[in-house]
């Protein structure tokens, strides 16, 4: 198992829609400015390239409980593109991802951990 800590608050699903809805290129700019936070964590961790499918938990910290699960869980797609874009997994399509997992955990920080099982 190989595991990715990414220790910041990554926008949901309502800061995505408001990006979306305040002009054509916000939603791009709020997956690429995510993307560019975890690509980052990726650099800086000790992942190794996943050769076939895998599965992956997402263990999501959050300081209080006000934002819904769904609109946490969100931010799964900006993880699950930048392991590509990171060349860590070949894709996150059915062929590779066999399935994901949720834990949500309140009031200790605002962080998540990815743990990857090939």
């Amino acid at each position: 198992m190989q595991i990715l800590e990414i220790p910041y608050k990554l926008d949901g699903l309502n800061e995505y829609t408001a990006e979306c809805r305040g002009n054509k290129y916000g939603g791009g700019k709020c997956k690429k400015k995510n993307e560019h936070i975890i690509l980052a964590c990726i650099k800086n961790s000790k992942l190794r390239q996943i050769q076939g499918s895998y599965s992956v938990h997402f263990k999501w910290y959050e300081k209080t409980a006000r934002r819904d699960k769904d609109n946490v869980a969100f931010a799964k797609k900006f993880i699950l593109d930048a392991l590509q874009e990171a060349h860590i997994t070949k894709g996150d399509d059915n062929r590779y991802l066999m399935g994901f997992t949720d834990t949500f955990i309140y009031g200790q920080g605002q962080k998540v951990i990815v743990e990857i099982e090939e």
